[in-house]
């Protein structure tokens, strides 16, 4: 059975990925929460959309059940969607890290991700029904120089998504995570003449994550990993 879904929470939403998929999930006729630290950005995002907007910082967990509680109000029900799309990016050598900005970097990567899914599962269990999708990254899977806090982050991240689809598939609840292989095309990195498919491209980004939504869940997928075609191996 393909399951069908109402509404959708985006925790971590920007001008990337995450409008990108406010947009689609809108224009699927699904209503559209929108969640960020500021959401001064998301204003314009929000009256294109219609999707709501409330402020959060996702590792708090009293935030995160005010977040949570505003949307069961705003859109008439719990999100039965949910995108955990938040990163804690931190660079540096390691000998030259300030352990407190790494404990952030971890906390936005990888504890607000549980804080989310946890108040997600909570209100999808009574219903067996509902969808959380985490957004994960190169870093998931390799760890780069210089950049030990967000592979830390992005592992966690996707452990917990490996742990909650075996423990909340049987019970009806999709979980999955999408392995973001590649820099995102974005103003700020406009795209190369000579490799116009060198970044990808968040409106494509987008239709995975829709497409796990239509998935049958004789068949769900666990993890999708997406990257340009043109990268070298």
């Amino acid at each position: 059975m393909v399951p069908t879904y109402h509404r959708a929470l985006i925790v971590g939403a920007g001008p990337g990925l995450g409008a990108s998929l406010a947009r689609l999930l809108a224009a699927e006729g699904l209503r559209v929460g929108l969640a960020a630290r500021d959401t001064e950005k998301l204003a314009s995002l929000a009256n294109e959309t219609g999707a709501v907007l409330h402020a959060c910082d996702a590792t708090r967990p009293d935030e995160v059940e005010a977040l949570f509680a505003r949307m069961e109000s705003s859109l008439g029900g719990a999100p039965d969607v949910v995108v955990y799309n938040a990163s804690g990016r931190l660079r540096g050598p390691i000998i030259d890290l300030d352990p407190h900005a790494v404990a952030r970097s971890l906390a936005v990567s990888a504890y607000g991700g549980f804080l989310v899914a946890q108040a997600a599962a909570r209100r999808m269990l009574p219903h067996r029904h509902g969808a959380i999708l985490l957004t994960g990254a190169s870093a998931s899977v390799k760890g780069f120089a210089g950049s030990a806090p967000f592979a830390m982050g992005k592992f966690a991240l996707r452990g917990l998504g490996q742990s909650l689809s075996r423990e909340l598939h049987p019970q009806g609840i999709h979980v999955a995570h999408v392995v973001i292989d590649g820099a995102i095309r974005a103003a700020a990195r406009p795209t190369q003449d000579d490799r116009p498919d060198a970044r990808l491209d968040p409106d494509a980004i987008a239709n995975t994550y829709l497409g796990l939504l239509r998935q049958d869940r004789s068949a769900w997928t666990e993890e999708v990993a997406v990257r340009p075609w043109v990268e070298t191996f």
